[in-house]
C-alpha cells in the first residue's frame, strides 16, 4: 500500500474510534442526566427522555461510523466485495438511523413536523 492509502485508512478508523467514543460518552451522560431527572420528574418522564438522549447519541455515533466505513472502503478496500459489504453496512445503519429518529421526534424524517396546541 501506498502512504497515501495508509493515511486514508488510519482516518477511517480514527473517526469511526470517534463515533464509537461519542455513543459511549452519550450513554454515560444520558445516565448522568436520568438519574438527576429521576428527582424532578415523573420517572416515566425521564425514562422518556434517557431514552431520546440516549437514541441521539447513537445516531450521532452511526454517522461517524458510517462515515469512517466509506473512507476505508473507498480508499483501502477497492474491491466489488468490499463496496457490496459496505452498502450492506450502510444500510443496515441507515435503517437504524431512521429507526431512532422515529422514536425521538414520533415521525419520519420526511414528515412534516407536528405542531403542538
Amino acid at each position: 500500500m501506498t502512504p497515501l492509502r495508509d493515511l486514508f485508512g488510519i482516518a477511517g478508523y480514527v473517526i469511526e474510534a470517534v463515533g464509537v467514543i461519542s455513543i459511549v460518552v452519550g450513554f454515560a451522560l444520558s445516565a448522568i442526566w436520568f438519574v438527576g431527572r429521576l428527582r424532578r420528574l415523573e420517572s416515566l418522564d425521564a425514562y422518556q427522555q434517557f431514552r431520546q438522549d440516549l437514541a441521539r447519541s447513537i445516531i450521532l455515533g452511526l454517522e461517524f461510523l458510517i462515515a469512517g466505513d466509506i473512507i476505508r472502503t473507498v480508499t483501502v478496500d477497492q474491491t466489488l466485495t468490499g463496496a457490496a459489504v459496505l452498502a450492506l453496512i450502510v444500510l443496515i445503519r441507515v435503517m437504524l438511523s431512521l429507526m431512532l429518529q422515529f422514536e425521538i421526534e414520533g415521525r419520519w424524517p420526511w414528515q412534516h413536523r407536528r405542531e403542538k396546541s
